[in-house]
């Protein structure tokens, strides 16, 4: 399960990059343009950054690293972690605790900057999750917590689901880190994590970023549904919520399936290329191998080197002396001998660099297996000199089979090693204990492939001047695997050299996979930022229209009440309050330019009369008809209003008592000709005043209310003008 995740790791630091994004972007739509919410445009630019940093881990496993660009990527995670940590201090005035100490920030940038500069930038990278991004995520949890517990439903659990989401992320992302020598992360850490559960600590980290996405989400929803307060959008959010979750699911699981897809057809040309590279080179070792088998097998048959091992004369020494001398030398081998029954040396070619002395070639282990009549074959690494040997032994026999001696040939393979150099893949041999003794990356040599038993680990120790360092795989390699070779996931392909457990291994790093991956991780990022957008789109264009919809609703409320307020409710007309209002107007502006400005105070004659006979539904009835009469009569710029009961009032504006009383004439003129529903004919009396100087809206009308108290005295259906003011009739 491990290694199936580890080729993953690709997809899961996108997974873990594009929640953190989504975060962040939710965080900034809380934020809109509400005051009051500056920490949450803290928190929200903590994963944007954080996010970001993710993603370019992602681009430093696909593209390569470089101590520049790790430096960048820790320094952008420090950032982030500041910010968390800032949105924290921010908000933990809800619990009482003030922090004011901004210095402390200097303090934690010169600890990880000076840890950076003495211990190294994987170090800083340990000290920035443990002293800044823990405190700072525990910090934020602890004030969710809190919120939480003034909350009620959704929201409630919301809080407290965000709360537990930050203190576990504090964990995977502030203690969970890679191995250091300090406690707790020299015991506690992400090679534990992954060794213990088999899960490498990416992936947790990921969904805790997706479910901290999902659950601000969620708050965030809340906060708008309270401040639309509006059951279209509540129920269009809990839609949209669902339709996005399950979107971005859809999305990523696809992508996902899209990903491994691809990655899965370059994986297969990398598999074939390293069985095709680990087949030349394997094929390259034989061809070495074979001519100095076949030449030590002709050697082994030849009458001189018979004739030597049977203790034949100096005659036979010089000639099988040239037989050997022949046979290196066609084999290209590096030296010679022919060793007696007994393991002894009696003669020797080429004596060039070898790897063993003469002497001791009695006791080697492919000597001893010529000598009992089995081919022998060894490859031998000269530590001193860097250099690769072949040894082929085979047995000399006498016409009767017995076995008289051993013929044995030593080739060196630097050719060999030359010609795999210049491989632009990770090459090694490795030693029957599984040690590497040829590679041609300087960093692999000295050290086992994997993990020694503990017995044969001393013993390789001891036999090797350079100590063995830690072990490059956890288990051995039995054909070909998928494995982390010092952090970094490759493919391996064995292949031993024939008749011996001396091994090549060729390593594949997957660039040309993660390469084709990145097709389909850009193809899911692409779908998912189109479906974050359309639905975010969707719920933002759906919460203006209510917005607008209920600014409309407001306005018209507005506007209702106005006119409830300044209008009389059965006749349209205005009330005696926006009269006076107009009427306090016009004085204002009539006083300093001497404008004429008059009015007109009428009341219907005997309307009581009207009511007590006929009801009060038919008196409403013929007072809404008055109105409309009038209110065609009069000019637009008049202003007319029912001052109470039968009583109305006219205020005209540029007009002097004359014009205003000949007015009135008319307009009782016109009155008196119009028939009533079941009423008949009815008549006014008016009242009319012009505004003096010195005049208060109370005497100003006081003056018009005398006039029409007259009227009313001399008669009704008539017209007097307040006195001051000489009255000229006019023909109705």
């Amino acid at each position: 399960m491990a290694s199936v995740l580890i080729s993953q790791l690709d997809f899961i630091l996108f997974f873990y990059g594009f929640a953190f994004i989504l975060l962040g972007a939710v965080c900034f739509d809380v934020v809109g343009k509400r005051s009051g919410y500056e920490a949450w445009a803290v928190f929200g630019t903590f994963a944007f950054l954080h996010g970001a940093g993710e993603w370019l881990d992602l681009t430093a496993l696909i593209a390569g690293d470089s101590p520049a660009f790790k430096t960048l990527r820790v320094a952008l995670t420090t950032i982030s972690f500041l910010f968390l940590m800032e949105s924290a201090r921010r908000n933990l005035g809800w619990l009482g605790i003030e922090v004011r100490k901004w210095w402390i920030y200097i303090v934690l940038i010169i600890l990880v900057g000076g840890t950076g500069i003495f211990g190294g930038v994987s170090l800083a990278n340990v000290v920035t999750r443990c002293t800044i991004g823990f405190p700072a995520a525990l910090g934020m949890s602890l004030v969710f917590a809190h919120h939480a517990r003034r909350q009620s439903g959704l929201e409630k659990w919301s809080a407290y689901s965000i709360a537990l989401c930050l203190a576990l992320y504090g964990i995977a992302a502030g203690l969970i880190v890679p191995s250091a020598d300090f406690w707790p992360v020299s015991v506690i850490n992400a090679t534990w994590f992954r060794e213990t559960t088999g899960i490498p600590i990416q992936l947790i980290r990921g969904v805790l970023a997706c479910w901290l996405a999902a659950s601000i989400w969620a708050l965030r929803q809340r906060v708008l549904v309270k401040e639309v307060a509006s059951e279209r959008y509540t129920a269009s959010a809990r839609r949209q919520g669902v339709a996005l979750l399950l979107s971005m699911a859809v999305i990523l699981t696809l992508g996902w399936i899209l990903t491994e897809g691809l990655g899965r057809i370059y994986q297969r040309d990398v598999e074939q290329e390293a069985r095709g590279l680990i087949d030349l080179v394997t094929s390259r070792a034989d061809s070495e191998s074979v001519a100095v088998d076949g030449m030590a097998m002709v050697l082994a048959g030849a009458d001189a080197i018979i004739a030597r091992t049977s203790g034949a004369g100096q005659a036979d020494a010089g000639r099988a002396k040239s037989v050997l001398d022949l046979g290196v030398a066609a084999s290209r081998a590096a030296n010679g001998y022919v060793l007696d029954s007994k393991g002894v040396p009696l003669e020797a070619a080429g004596l060039a660099n070898t790897s063993v002395e003469a002497a001791s070639l009695g006791s080697a282990a492919f000597v001893q297996a010529a000598l009992l009549g089995q081919p022998g074959r060894h490859f031998a690494y000269d530590e001193g000199g860097g250099s690769l040997f072949y040894y082929a032994s085979y047995p000399v026999r006498r016409t009767d089979g017995a076995i008289e001696g051993v013929v044995v040939l030593e080739k060196s393979l630097n050719a060999l090693a030359a010609d795999a150099n210049s491989l632009n893949r990770p090459f090694c041999i490795i030693d029957p204990r599984g040690v590497v003794v040829l590679a041609n990356r300087p960093s692999m040599v000295g050290r086992s492939m994997w993990p020694l038993p503990p017995a044969e680990g001393a013993r390789a120790v001891a036999a090797s001047p350079p100590p063995i360092r830690d072990a490059m795989l956890t288990r051995p390699i039995v054909d070909a695997t998928w494995a982390m070779l010092d952090g970094d996931r490759v493919f391996l392909r064995r292949s031993f050299l024939e008749g011996t457990q001396w091994s090549i291994v060729i390593a594949m790093p997957p660039m040309e996979i993660y390469a084709s991956r990145v097709v389909g991780i850009a193809i899911t990022f692409f779908a998912a930022s189109f479906a974050m957008i359309y639905l975010l789109g969707k719920e933002h264009s759906l919460r203006g229209r209510i917005q607008t919809d209920q600014r409309a609703e407001l306005r018209e409320l507005a506007r209702e009440l106005e006119a409830q307020a300044t209008t009389d409710q059965l006749t349209g007309l205005y009330n005696r309050h926006k009269f006076n209002d107009a009427l306090a107007k016009e004085m204002l502006r009539a006083e300093p330019l001497q404008a004429p400005l008059s009015l007109i105070l009428y009341d219907i004659d005997h309307f009581k009369a009207v009511n007590d006979i006929h009801g009060h539904q038919v008196g409403d009835k013929a007072l809404v008809r008055l109105s409309r009469l009038m209110t065609n009569l009069i000019r637009k710029t008049d202003i007319l209003a029912r001052w109470g009961g039968e009583e109305f009032i006219i205020l005209a504006a540029e007009t002097d008592g004359q014009m205003a009383y000949r007015a009135a004439q008319r307009f009782g003129v016109a009155i008196s000709k119009i028939e009533f529903e079941e009423v008949g004919p009815l008549t006014c009396s008016f009242g009319i005043a012009q505004y003096e100087s010195g005049d208060t809206p109370e005497t100003f009308v006081a003056r018009a209310d005398e006039a029409l108290y007259r009227a009313k005295l001399n008669g009704r259906n008539r017209a007097e003008l307040a006195t001051g003011h000489p009255v000229q009739d006019v023909d109705p």
